[in-house]
């Protein structure tokens, strides 16, 4: 009989792992095949299972046999990750470190701003019992339900993991090291106890948990569920690779992945430095990248209080409380509430939005009643992908998923993606020599400025990665510019506009304008000049 599955945090099958079910009548051992299935004459009901597998962590687990529904076993890979929970906390508050490590480790905090401050040791983790330091995911999909670290044996006060956020809102990350030499670092934003800026900037923390795939699934890997087995070799298996005409969103449903996980893309290695290049694939537009923003910020004087979108979701902040919010790098996904609050502060109350990234707000998504459950609401996108003479026609009547649900992003931010020059970067060439956020750049109109970036994924420029357009649902007073000179209709256009409560927004269009700030004056002086603008009263 067909018991179940095991697999690792990848849903990658695993082979030869050993099983021992036992309850009060029966005790039986197995061995998972090589598609990871476990077959065994047992009886139903209910069990106490062992499982154990040379590199991954053993556990034990009360489970039903059920021949009409396998089970999914879930084992932990031995090495070193961790996150703090919540992910993001004000001044004073405190998170949790949850660390995964099969051996003595140590603890460092750091903040990450025009370069890496050390901040304090906060300690040395041992293991007291026999492997005691790893964690222990739930079985199943785990990418729905968070992997609960820390809810299994630390039940005494002593044991809590608890850090006090410090006073200096920022990007803040912890050196998990151990006594062997492997290394790992996680974020943690920190926001102020109250405002102490007139600039508010987000950490695109929702981004984040869309493309982690940590547990087997993010929204670009089985965004819309698992199947039924465990993967042996995705090339193979999975429709991304071996269907031409695949495109990621084909459901009309997707279940939720939760931010309780360990983000491994986010981390920054030890040696990594500001100015160094983003080497990374996933990096170039998630914290590594926001990181470059935040340290330019820095060097040039331009202070700021950081936020989470969290954060922003369930109002942990006033935006009356500032004159300007800036929002970089990747910012696509985001909640009703946060759209139709920021498009409020803007077009009712004259709020100022700085928009320095691409791709962004393209999607809605809806938290599922508690503070980590996140559903994506991509629907059934189209193919081919979205090209600007698309637009309003068909085959595409909607300029993308929020529009879908809502409004095209366009309405607010003037610009929205289309697939025209994705994955490719070259620079701007100016539009409008004579707008005030050239002033001090020596651009004049034909000129090309942006040249250079950090993004090794995407090198070429500052107009790059993925970028956006003006649209039909643009805002009839916008000016652009200056265009990015990608081939085709590919580069992204750089605009600015007002609304009639002297609201205004200024927009760049690109996930690859961050990566440039520190490698090209002219960027720089650009989106220096719009930031001082935008703060004055």
């Amino acid at each position: 009989m067909l018991v179940g599955y095991v697999s690792n945090e990848r849903y990658v099958a695993l082979c030869d792992v050993a099983l021992e079910f036992a309850n009060d009548s029966i005790t039986l051992q197995a061995r998972s095949s090589a598609t990871g299935a476990i077959h065994a004459d047992i009886p139903p009901g209910t069990y106490q299972v062992a499982l154990q597998h040379p590199g991954y962590g053993s556990k034990r687990v009360t489970m039903t046999v059920n021949p009409d529904q396998p089970y999914h076993f879930r084992l932990l890979t031995d090495c070193l990750l961790g996150y703090m929970w919540p992910k993001a906390a004000a001044a004073g508050e405190t998170s949790e470190f949850r660390v995964h490590a099969v051996e003595e480790y140590r603890l460092e905090l750091w903040r990450y701003g025009a370069e890496k401050q050390f901040i304090r040791r906060i300690g040395t983790f041992d293991e007291h019992g026999p492997r005691a330091t790893m964690q222990i995911t739930p079985d199943g999909d785990y990418t729905q339900t968070g992997v609960q670290w820390n809810d299994q044996g630390y039940n005494r006060v002593a044991q809590g993991q608890h850090l006090k956020a410090p006073d200096h809102s920022g990007l803040y990350y912890l050196h998990a090291r151990t006594k062997s030499g492997d290394f790992f670092s996680f974020p943690w934003v920190v926001s102020p106890a109250k405002p102490k800026s007139a600039v508010a900037v987000l950490a695109s923390d929702l981004n984040w948990n869309a493309y982690n795939s940590f547990g087997g699934r993010s929204n670009y890997i089985m965004p819309d569920e698992f199947p039924a087995v465990p993967i042996v070799n995705s090339r193979q298996e999975l429709e991304r690779y071996t269907r031409a005409d695949h495109f990621n969103y084909g459901s009309e449903t997707y279940q939720p992945l939760s931010l309780d996980r360990p983000e491994p893309y986010n981390h920054i290695d030890e040696r990594e430095q500001l100015t160094d290049p983003i080497e990374s694939r996933q990096g170039c537009h998630l914290a590594p990248t926001e990181w470059r923003f935040l340290g330019w910020m820095e060097q040039q004087g331009l202070d700021y209080d950081l936020y989470s979108e969290s954060q922003f979701h369930f109002d942990r902040f006033n935006l009356d409380d500032y004159r300007t919010l800036i929002i970089t790098t990747h910012p696509e996904y985001w909640t009703r509430h946060m759209y139709t609050t920021l498009k409020t502060w803007v077009y009712e109350r004259g709020g100022r939005l700085i928009y320095l990234g691409g791709n962004g707000l393209n999607c809605e998504v809806e938290f599922q009643g508690d503070d980590h459950r996140v559903v994506h609401h991509n629907g059934v996108w189209h193919h081919p992908p979205i090209l600007v003479e698309h637009f309003g026609t068909p085959e595409m009547p909607y300029e993308s998923r929020m529009h879908a649900r809502l409004e095209s992003e366009a309405n607010l931010l003037g610009v929205v993606f289309t697939f025209d020059g994705d994955m490719g970067a070259a620079p701007y060439r100016v539009v409008d020599e004579t707008h005030w956020c050239f002033a001090g750049t020596g651009l004049k109109n034909g000129d090309t400025f942006g040249h250079e970036s950090q993004n090794r994924r995407v090198p070429g420029g500052a107009s790059g990665h993925e970028t956006d357009k003006v649209s039909p649902s643009s805002p009839k007073n916008l000016k652009i510019l200056a265009q990015g000179t990608n081939p085709g209709a590919g580069g992204a256009h750089m605009i600015h506009y007002e609304t009639p409560t002297h609201g205004e927004v200024f927009s760049v269009g690109s996930i690859t304008w961050p990566a440039s700030l520190l490698m090209d004056e002219q960027v720089s002086t650009i989106t220096a000049n719009v930031i001082r603008r935008f703060a004055q009263a």
